[in-house]
């Protein structure tokens, strides 16, 4: 399982900020407020990069595109959200880390036709960043912001190209 990137404490302290708009407030208010948005921009495609944030949306009637969950939430083990899926695939990514396998995973779930569910062994935060980079333009990439509420990342060419510069200051690696 060779890691492609390694996350370096800079780069986690600029992770701390939303890397779209934040939408504070309950759940109620955040989905609400989530729906008004995907209404307004008709994104082609949704990524929900999180249990929580996955389960929400698909109790709310959002169909991603893609999931990617680690059944946890806060590190925390947490029953699997109940979600449709024409495939599932299970990848190791280690904390801290984007490994070459999850990348590739999803690059192929975001080119294919089916919904995919990605579970990572691991942790799946950081599994944002290429999924920003790979969704097709103007598609919204969403996770969670603990404690304040959801993060809605609109895929935009300036967009990937500030992810893509993120990535190229995380320290490359070719571990196993």
């Amino acid at each position: 399982m060779p890691i492609k990137y390694l996350l370096t404490p800079e780069l986690r302290i600029k992770l701390k900020q939303p890397l779209g708009i934040l939408i504070k407030g309950s759940f109620v208010d955040t989905m609400r407020q989530l729906r008004a948005l995907v209404e307004k921009e008709k994104p082609p495609s949704i990524t929900a990069v999180g249990d929580t944030v996955s389960r929400n949306l698909t109790e709310n009637g959002f169909a991603p595109k893609l999931t990617i969950i680690d059944n946890k939430c806060m590190r925390k083990n947490t029953n699997p959200p109940r979600m449709a899926a024409d495939q599932a695939f299970y990848i190791k990514n280690p904390q801290g880390t984007i490994t070459d396998e999850a990348e590739e995973t999803i690059i192929n779930a975001l080119q294919g036709k089916q919904t995919v569910k990605i579970i990572v062994d691991g942790e799946e935060d950081l599994l944002a960043l290429p999924a920003i980079i790979h969704s097709p333009d103007k598609s919204f990439v969403i996770y969670g912001q603990p404690y304040q509420g959801i993060v809605v990342v609109k895929a935009t060419l300036e967009k990937k190209a500030e992810i893509k510069a993120m990535l190229n200051s995380i320290e490359r690696c070719s571990k196993s």
